[in-house]
Order: C-alpha cells, then structure tokens, then sequence
C-alpha cells in the first residue's frame, strides 16, 4: 500500500537556523495522524514543505506517492490545507470565500457540495456575512468547508483549534471523525493534550528534530517533562477583601441585541479570578468596558477606584493589557519595546532605566536585550509581553487568552509569572480557553447568552454541577446556550 504521505531525511534551513533536522515518518491511508511539539518546533515548516508551499533543503517527501518538488500539481489537486490563521479573507462573504476557494481549485461548490454538506450546512444561513464578523467557531466551519470544497483525499490542519472555546473544539474533532470515515487522511497539530489523544499516532518534534512516533498515550508518557508538567503550588494569602473591580448590572446593547446582558460581579485585590465563556458569549466586549475602551449602555462598573463611565482615562493608567497576539511591536528590540511602553505609561526615565535593568536580569534577558523581538521564541514573546504590562506596578492586570497556542509545559512557566504577580498584590483578570488554566484561577465566572451562569471557586462549582472538571463544567453550561455565537 502506498503511503498517504512519506517524508524522508527533511531538512529546512533559514540561514543558521534548522528548522527542520532530518525528520523521517510515514503515514497510513486513512490515518488521524497529529504533529505535536512546542512553538518553533517546524511543525508549521513541515506542512508548508507537504503542501508543496515551500522547498526542503535537503531530502525528500510524496504525499500519495507524488514528490512534492516535482509532482507538485498533482499534489495540489489531493489535499486540502487549513493554515492556523483560518486563512480566509475577512472582507469577503461566507459565500465569495467559499467559491473562490472552489475556483481556485478548478471546480465549482455545486460540485463539491455534497463533501461539504454536514459542515457548511451549520453556517449556510450565514452566507451573506463578511468572514471577518463571524465567531472563531464559525470561521473555523467556513475555513475547513473552503479547504473540503474540492475533494481532497488528504487534509492538512495546522492548529486548527486555537483560540476557539472548547465546546467549538469537541464539534470541530467530532466533524473530523466523520471525514475519518469517508477514508480521508488527517494531518493535524495541536496544543490541546484533548485533541492529541484523538489522533491514531502523534510525531513529536522538538527543535526540528524528530523525538519519537507513536500512540498518543506513548509519546505523552515518554515526554510528560513537556505534556504534562507537575502542577503549580499557589498560596491565597495574598488577596485581600478591598475589592478593585465592582460591576453591578452592567449591560452593552448593541441596537437591539445585547452582547452583554445585566450582569454583576466584584473581583478583589491580588486575586486570579477566570472570566470564561463561548466564542460570542460577551467576554470581550464585558472587558473592553471595563478596560475603558467602550463605553456601557446602562449599569456600572468601578475599576481600581475609576467609574468605567466617566473615567476610563484614569482606568487606563492603572491596569496593565496583555491580548492573545502579545501586544509587542516585532520590529523593535527587547529594550526598546520596555522603553516604549513604559513611556506610554507615563514612568520617570531614571525608575524606567533602574527598572529595565532589574526585568532582564529577572528573565534572563540581558544577553538578549538588542534583539528584535521578532527573533524570540514564542514562550520569550510571552514572558516579555506579560513582563511589559505589568511593568508600572498596575492594580490590575487584563490578559486576553495569553497562552492561545502555546505548549503545556510554556504555559506553565507563564503561570508561575501570574502567581508572582498576584503575590505582590496585583489582581489578574484572565480569560483562557484552556480548561486546566482555569483550576488555577481563584474564583471564575462562565458567561452564556452574555450572561453570568456560575460563579466560584473551580472547587465550588465542580460541587454544584456534579461534574468531574471546569471542563466539564464549561460544556455543560455553554451548550444551554440558546441565541446563535453570531
């Protein structure tokens, strides 16, 4: 039988850097299979080299028993590829991206229809509405429908699932299920420990090299340093009972509909408290109030001591922002992005200059302080862009889904950060879209349908909804779910 894909001795080069060392694997027709590794791996290298978008340096690869160099039209006609970015093009309609992607492929979404039928039938009613307004659950559908469009017989999915809630995770691995047995090879990444155990056998790389290729549960076993890191300690003593966040019927309509819809809560000083919810359930907007950057439609907010109506100025200088894209300027160094943002911040050049010095020595960054920070690894972006928006000694830190993407053990030293934070008395708003991140919260709150459905400690609602884990407990709650994430 002839491999669905064969990869043999690839290697990649980018001037010094391998980002591919002589990796060698094959994969069976019909197969689930996962690459697994940490940011900067060569995973992403590896899909582009099987998707004939990029050259190997050295060695060879055939996917269906076509080389990838020179039989790359042939390829081209047999395998759809999903990059991490949905690759879809926000300006264009549900239905001008969908027959592009068709035309593309010299076909037409009447002939491939019935390929993409149970998928693209989720998201049909939609069709007239621009890519870029949908939710992450409903581009993820358009993306795979668009990379289905044609018929292939090999699916490539890089990260598919980042940054998209988990009951939009489970749908989208129950949809690939069902591709499973129509015969169609899947090749997917991965950071979600979930998603890896639903593959038939995972490669793990590391470095560009490859580690080992088994069963999931051999290769998470054998690598559990890296999977499945020890747990963190956390000591409570630090929160206080001065509460820094108070919200009290707060709601933000847009035209009829109501993002967020009459809700309350307090968050004290020096506590994580987890702000958990489905794509579309209103987190984003509930933070955007309470960061100053929208203003609400009725209710009221106080945040550090500001009322969020009236004196989101103020608010801004006291809180501290971190999103999911790091909310570093690439193109600057590690110094020069400190500097930079501790302006904006309004510090004195002497307490920047004494405090610059002390952050690099603190991270191990001073070797590195000239470095563009386009040139870092993930897990430095992550340190340092966490490191930068507390750098002012804010009352409040807001961090918006820090981790998307990132491997388990770098997500772990990203956490030992927070907690840190969190023990000098800084408070930490977080939302995530990893369930396990949220057991490390002091209290959470889940939001549906733009309302606040649960409120506790990870314990304490464990207890009331008789479930093992907040994952559990999230799914639960989120499929109650009555009006549409978009």
């Amino acid at each position: 039988m002839t491999p669905a894909v064969e990869v043999r001795n690839i290697s990649k080069s980018y001037g010094k850097i391998n980002a591919l060392d002589d990796v060698s694997f094959s994969i069976t027709p019909g197969e689930v299979f996962g690459l697994i590794g940490p940011d900067g791996a060569g995973k992403t290298t590896m899909f582009r080299i099987l998707c004939t978008l990029l050259l190997p340096s050295s060695g060879t690869a055939s996917v269906e028993g076509y080389d990838t160099v020179r039989q790359l039209t042939e390829i081209r006609r047999r395998v759809g590829y999903m990059p991490g970015k949905f690759s879809l093009y926000q300006d264009l309609t549900v239905e001008e991206n969908l027959n592009f992607f068709a035309t593309l492929f010299g076909t037409t979404v009447e002939d491939g229809y019935e390929s993409i039928k149970a998928i693209y039938s989720q998201i049909e009613r939609f069709r007239h509405r621009k890519a870029g307004a949908l939710s992450g659950g409903m581009k993820q559908k358009l993306a795979l429908s668009c990379a289905l469009v044609h018929r292939p017989s090999v699916l490539f999915l890089d990260e598919p699932t980042t940054g998209v809630d988990p009951v939009s995770r489970k749908e989208f691995w129950e949809m690939l299920s069902v591709l499973k047995e129509r015969g169609i090879t899947i090749v997917a990444s991965t950071p979600y420990l979930d998603e890896v155990r639903r593959c038939d056998r995972v490669a793990f790389l590391h470095q560009g090299k490859l580690m080992g290729i088994d069963t999931p549960q051999k290769v998470l076993s054998d690598f559990a340093d890296i999977f499945n890191p020890p747990a963190i300690e956390h000591s409570k003593q630090n929160i206080s009972n001065e509460n820094v966040i108070e919200v009290s019927h707060l709601v933000k309509a847009f035209g009829t509909f109501r993002a967020v819809d009459d809700i309350s809560f307090s968050v004290r000083r020096g506590e994580i408290f987890g702000f958990l919810g489905a794509n579309g359930a209103g987190k984003t907007t509930a933070m955007h109030m309470l960061t100053g950057l929208n203003q609400p439609t009725s209710g009221t907010g106080i945040v550090a001591g500001y009322d969020i109506r009236t004196e989101y100025e103020e608010i801004k200088k006291h809180i501290g922002y971190m999103s999911q894209k790091f909310s570093l300027y690439e193109d600057l160094t590690v110094k020069e992005n400190i500097r930079l943002f501790a302006g904006i911040y309004g510090m004195k050049e002497q307490d920047i200059r004494h405090k610059t010095a002390e952050l690099l020595e603190r991270l191990q960054f001073a070797a590195h302080k000239d470095d563009l920070v386009a040139s870092l690894p993930l897990g430095w972006k992550q340190k340092l862009a966490f490191s930068v928006s507390i750098f002012h000694d804010p009352d409040i830190v807001f961090l918006d889904e820090p981790t998307g993407g990132v491997d388990p053990a770098t997500r772990r030293q990203f956490w030992e950060l927070i907690y840190e934070a969190a023990s000098r008395g800084i408070t930490v708003f977080v939302t995530t879209h990893y369930m396990d991140e949220a057991e490390y919260c002091d209290r959470i709150s889940i939001m549906v349908d733009g309302k606040i459905s649960a409120i506790g400690t990870p314990d304490e609602l464990k207890q009331e909804f008789r479930q093992p884990d907040i994952d559990h407990v999230f799914t639960y709650l989120a499929r109650q779910a009555t009006r549409s994430s978009d």
